[in-house]
């Protein structure tokens, strides 16, 4: 087991340092000038000169390459060319509402999809099962920023029941301030009683978090669903049947432990998949988290932002996938 995680590990290595030097070259040949955001849009031409200098724009593309990649090994993903504040901060700043919004979402994941894939097996070809694959199919394929869309043309403007967009609103914040334990609005709302704010906090994000869930919710489905009618024909399951087990039983003790290395994996890259896809959320929800930070990021060409959200992302993307494997390969029958 050792040997496959470290393999998997210096694996992972690789795969982020292709995504790091594709990102940096592809985001140097676009045309632009960066000591123009760095000195501003009035400067001269020697201030300009002074802030391509001190960016070490002038020295060989290469050489620039080499010494992003060692600073980024010491934690440096560079300075925010318009706040002039590093980007590593910056990131810590952004991610704890990031973070928040895909944990929630996760958790709408799993306590939603499994059961409904479950659900759909037991009922295969049944009007359930037809339902739910009708769902997961819908989920899976409908755009997410027509979702977004949709749900606050329903929902706020037209039911009036939930916010249109922010973390929190202004009202809430008049008789006290946002606790920082954690960095997570709706834990830290709980670690300090204050249930008030945490509602506040917790109807603004429903509507994003729905909507970065539906994927992940028809994709688990689906994939449930598909393990288990491969595993509910084996000899076993008609034996506990036999032997007058409950059905709840042979589905959620012994039939749902053995299909959980597929959904494992299903769970991780659609966790992946939405921890980038949670960027267009948030822009739309107005959502204070990276998506907001990376959108303006875009829109300015501010590379170092750019590149800092790109590595952090790929980053979350290779752990999750690594934490899947692992969960694989503790499966016996698996061969490392």
């Amino acid at each position: 087991m050792s040997k496959y995680i470290i393999k998997r590990l210096l694996l992972s290595i690789l795969v982020l340092w292709g995504v790091v030097t594709i990102t940096f070259f592809i985001s140097r040949v676009i045309p632009s000038n960066p000591a123009t955001k760095w000195a501003g849009t009035r400067a001269t031409a020697e201030q300009l000169a002074a802030a391509a200098e001190e960016l070490g724009l002038n020295d060989p593309l290469p050489v620039q390459y080499v010494h992003y990649l060692g600073d980024m090994l010491h934690g440096d993903l560079g300075v925010n060319y318009s706040t002039k504040i590093p980007v590593t901060r910056e990131i810590l700043t952004y991610a704890p509402a990031t973070i928040e919004l895909v944990l929630l979402a996760f958790i709408f994941a799993i306590v939603i999809g499994i059961p409904l894939g479950i659900y759909s097996a037991k009922k295969k070809d049944k009007m359930l099962d037809h339902t739910v694959r009708f769902f997961s199919i819908g989920a899976v394929s409908l755009p997410t920023f027509w979702v977004a869309l949709f749900f606050q043309l329903i929902f706020y403007k037209v039911l009036k029941l939930l916010p249109i967009g922010g973390q929190i609103s202004s009202t809430a914040l008049i008789f006290g301030e946002k606790p920082h334990v954690t960095g997570l609005l709706l834990l830290d709302c709980l670690l300090t009683g204050n249930f008030k704010l945490f509602w506040d906090a917790f109807r603004h994000i429903l509507l994003p978090c729905i909507t970065e869930s539906l994927y992940p919710i028809g994709l688990v489905a689906r994939m449930t669903r598909s393990a288990l009618l491969e595993i509910l024909g084996e000899d076993y399951i008609t034996a506990g049947r036999s032997y007058g087990l409950k059905e709840a039983k042979i589905l959620w003790r012994y039939a749902l432990k053995n299909s959980l290395g597929a959904t494992a994996t299903d769970v991780a890259l659609s966790m992946g998949y939405t921890l980038t896809n949670t960027f267009l959320v948030e822009s739309i929800f107005s959502w204070p988290g990276i998506g907001s930070y990376i959108s303006s990021a875009v829109t300015t060409l501010n590379f170092p932002a750019i590149m800092g959200v790109t590595v952090f992302g790929a980053t979350a993307y290779i752990l999750l996938n690594l934490l899947a494997d692992i969960i694989i390969a503790m499966d016996p029958r698996v061969r490392l």
